[in-house]
């Protein structure tokens, strides 16, 4: 059970979380004001897009602790980047900051941004979002500000970055754990990595799943679909989240039913003119690229004869578990992360030889396909919850600030366990 490896993986924090729960990951740079023992807790959150979440994992992370935070009557400011000038969002403050247009510049230089803002605006706990930060720590130490890292997936395997690329994020890793005074994991299998590669530990703090009640079927109509009348892929479009390979698979299916594709990416590559390749000469595949309007993307989840979700390294994912709370039928990449968070409900696939018959079996047996889609989000809605979230974040800010969790105590967690 998911619930018996927080509570033997997380140390002190892990055990106070109640059992068969799990509790989440975070995002941007968000300001928090949590209690403490007999005070307030500032908390700096650095590194992401901010808010409204219009992008990926750590976004809607941020979307969801920070207004439960702010319910729980705590104070939260989001530096956020983009066009959007509005100062606040669902009771967080914003405060947004420039960055280079530049994929590999553009989160860096907009976190020493925010960095430099927070050296004059000081907070008595950072939270850094993505290990790629990790230049910018001493800055934060410097300043003896308290300061955890969410270190996301096995970044330097994503396929668009180069040897030198790769040998940057390998670095930061390895900076991540020397400066941190506490690491966040949000898979298991995030957390095994930093075990057998560093030899340190790291909190199990995974997404929470919104859990879908009766969202409006007929929105459908507005893309000339019907409820299980197609199938589905939500990713950014980058190699490895392999949409390619899912192209592939369904191409060689003899499928019926069309494949619906959702998503985009902020700069063009020879990937996606790959997939638009893919998709541009069977008449069967429909490229809708980003859609941000929430109600017609959960109509999208719940209605699909089966989800199809290729991504292999971003360790626990939002849009699985959406599609999960959403009681899709999912069809994974198979890959320990995506195991971990389907256990039983899903099937696998590696290659688009092994993907099209599961596409059309799930059109050849849609009772069989909307008993997995039940069991998936049961298994949501009883194991990644959003309010366990934010008590698991608001717990981990109150003891970075009372000093009680430190790099000195990480450290002597893993000698101990070794």
């Amino acid at each position: 059970m998911p619930s018996r490896r927080i509570v033997r993986n997380t140390g002190r924090l892990g055990r106070d979380w109640p059992r068969g729960r799990a509790v989440s990951s975070g995002a941007v740079r968000l300001t928090i004001r949590c209690t403490k023992m007999g005070g307030a807790v500032r908390i700096a959150m650095i590194g992401t897009r901010g808010v409204p979440a219009k992008y990926g994992g750590f976004e809607t992370a941020v979307e969801e602790v920070g207004s439960r935070l702010v319910g729980l009557g705590h104070d939260v400011v989001v530096y956020c980047r983009g066009d959007d000038r509005t100062p606040a969002h669902l009771g967080m403050s914003r405060v947004r900051l420039p960055a280079l247009r530049h994929p590999v510049m553009e989160t860096l230089s907009h976190t020493a941004l925010s960095v430099a803002h927070l050296l004059f605006h000081r907070t008595d706990v950072a939270l850094v979002f993505n290990a790629a930060n990790a230049p910018l720590l001493p800055a934060i130490r410097s300043a003896r500000i308290p300061v955890a890292v969410h270190v996301d997936g096995l970044e330097w395997q994503r396929a668009k970055w180069g040897p030198n690329g790769r040998r940057y994020y390998l670095a930061n890793e390895r900076l991540s754990v020397l400066l941190a005074d506490e690491l966040i994991s949000d898979a298991v299998g995030i957390q095994d990595y930093y075990r057998d590669t560093y030899r340190t530990e790291s909190v199990f703090l995974p997404y929470g799943a919104p859990v879908l009640a009766g969202p409006d079927a007929s929105r459908l109509a507005e893309l000339d679909l019907t409820p299980g009348g197609y199938h589905l892929v939500v990713a950014r479009i980058e190699p490895e989240n392999h949409v390619d390979v899912i192209l592939e698979g369904y191409r060689r299916s003899s499928a019926g039913k069309p494949l619906v594709v959702v998503g985009s990416v902020p700069y063009p590559s020879d990937h996606e003119r790959r997939v638009r390749q893919l998709g541009a000469d069977d008449a069967r595949i429909r490229l809708l690229g980003g859609v941000w309007d929430q109600d017609l993307l959960n109509a999208l989840y719940a209605g699909s004869a089966s989800y199809l979700h290729g991504h292999s390294v971003g360790g626990t994912n939002p849009s699985l578990l959406r599609a999960m709370g959403a009681g899709a039928n999912v069809i994974a990449w198979d890959v320990n992360f995506n195991r971990e968070v389907l256990g039983g409900t899903g099937q696998f696939f590696g290659t688009a030889a092994q993907l099209a018959p599961l596409i059309e079996d799930a059109e050849a047996t849609p009772d069989a396909a909307r008993e997995r889609g039940t069991s998936a989000r049961d298994r949501a809605a009883g194991t990644y919850r959003w309010d366990e979230v934010a008590k698991g974040y608001e717990q981990l800010c109150q003891e970075l600030s009372a000093r009680t969790r430190t790099r000195r105590a990480r450290r002597a967690t893993t000698t101990r366990r070794a």
